[in-house]
């Protein structure tokens, strides 16, 4: 479950970076007031804690073997 939530965390923060590359729009401190708003650090620090969850996936043998 752990893992299906930070999975979705690092989708938003991907799809939050594309925009700001390519429009130039963070649509996460837009929604929450701003990027250095508590809420939009709150959002922040949930995707890089998700995405350093996420390392552990790729050493994670049981999930790749089940998925083959």
């Amino acid at each position: 479950m752990i893992s299906k939530i930070s999975l979705v965390l690092v989708i938003i923060g991907a799809l939050n970076w594309l925009l700001i590359g390519v429009f130039g729009y963070d649509i996460v401190g837009a929604i929450f007031g701003g990027q250095m708003s508590v809420m939009s650090r709150i959002v922040y620090t949930l995707v890089g804690l998700a995405g350093i969850w996420c390392i552990t996936l790729l050493f994670n043998h049981d999930a790749a073997t089940a998925n083959s």
